[in-house]
C-alpha cells in the first residue's frame, strides 16, 4: 500500500486548519492529525482536508478524519470510496487567514489527481507526481504517460513560482527546476529505449514482458511487474502517437509492433 516509507499528511495553516492526504485509514495516525486541530472548547480547527488523488494511501483517512473533526472533504472527484462535500477543478482556490492554496490538476500518475501550490511559500505540495528518492509508477488505465510528461511539463513552465516541492513520499525537494527535468528527461530516454527494442522485435512483435527484459537489464527481477506498467503506458503513449501498434492497446498483455515513421523503414524479414 506504501510507497517508501509512508504518506506524508501536511497541515496547513494556524487557526484554521487544513490537511492535505490523510493517507490510509488508519485509526492512530488519522486520529493523531485530528488531535493537531483540537481546541480547548471542543471544537476542531481542521475545516478543510484535500485528497491529491484517489489512491489507497492517500484519501481512505478521509472519512474518519471528517467525522472527528466535522471538516469539509475536497478533492478532484468522488472515485474510489471517496466522496466529497466539495470537488475542485484546476485554478481553484482553498484559502484560509493566512494562507492560499492553488489546485493544479496533474493527470498522469493518476487522472484526478491534483497538486497544490502554497501561494505564500511558492511551495508546491505534489502528491504523488513529484516524489523524492524515485520516479512515479503510471499505471494503465487510469495512469496515461502522455498527460504525465505534459503534466510535468506544465509544472517546469511554472518553476519561478515553484521554490521547493512537498511530496507525498520523501523529503522536500530544494531544487524544482533539477528535479522536473530530470523526470523528464528519465522517462524521455525510456521512451526511447522502448522504441529501440520494439523495433529489433520486427516483425513478430513482443508483449511487455519481453520488453521489459530487454531493457531493464541492470534491474532486479522482482522489480520487472512494475516496470511493465511503465513499458505498457510507454507503449499506449506511442500509439496514440501512431508510432506503436497493439490489436488492443488496453490489454496489458498484448503483442506490440512498431510502425515506422516517415521516410522510416522497420526490419520484417525474408
Amino acid at each position: 500500500m506504501m510507497t517508501g516509507p509512508g504518506t506524508n499528511t501536511y497541515i496547513v495553516g494556524t487557526d484554521d486548519l487544513v490537511v492535505i492526504d490523510p493517507g490510509p485509514d488508519h485509526v492512530e495516525h488519522v486520529e493523531a492529525v485530528a488531535a493537531v486541530g483540537s481546541r480547548p472548547d471542543g471544537t476542531n480547527a481542521i475545516s478543510r482536508i484535500l485528497c491529491t488523488h484517489t489512491h489507497g494511501d492517500h484519501s481512505p483517512g478521509a472519512a474518519r478524519l471528517a467525522e472527528l473533526t466535522g471538516a469539509e472533504v475536497l478533492a478532484f472527484a468522488d472515485r474510489d470510496g471517496l466522496v466529497c462535500h466539495r470537488h475542485l477543478v484546476d485554478g481553484d482556490a482553498v484559502t484560509g487567514n493566512d494562507f492560499s492554496l492553488r489546485a493544479v490538476h496533474t493527470p498522469g500518475h493518476a487522472s484526478n489527481h491534483l497538486c497544490f501550490l502554497l501561494e505564500e511559500e511558492a511551495l508546491l505540495l505534489s502528491g504523488d507526481h513529484v516524489m523524492d528518492g524515485s520516479t512515479v509508477v503510471i499505471t494503465p488505465l487510469d495512469g496515461d504517460m502522455g498527460e504525465y510528461l505534459a503534466s510535468v511539463q506544465r509544472l517546469i513552465d511554472w518553476t519561478p513560482a515553484i521554490e521547493a516541492i512537498a511530496p507525498a513520499h520523501g523529503h522536500v525537494i530544494t531544487d524544482p527546476m533539477a528535479k522536473l527535468t530530470d523526470y523528464l528527461s528519465h522517462r524521455l530516454d525510456r521512451e526511447r529505449q522502448v522504441v529501440d527494442a520494439l523495433v529489433a522485435t520486427a516483425p513478430d512483435g513482443a508483449g511487455t514482458a519481453a520488453l521489459v527484459a530487454a531493457i531493464y537489464t541492470d534491474v532486479p527481477e522482482i522489480l520487472h511487474p512494475v516496470a511493465r506498467f511503465s513499458v505498457w503506458a510507454h507503449l499506449r503513449k506511442l500509439a496514440e502517437e501512431g508510432r506503436a501498434t497493439a490489436s488492443d492497446p488496453d490489454d496489458a498483455d498484448a503483442v506490440w509492433l512498431p510502425v515506422p515513421g516517415p521516410g522510416e523503414t522497420v526490419y520484417l524479414g525474408p
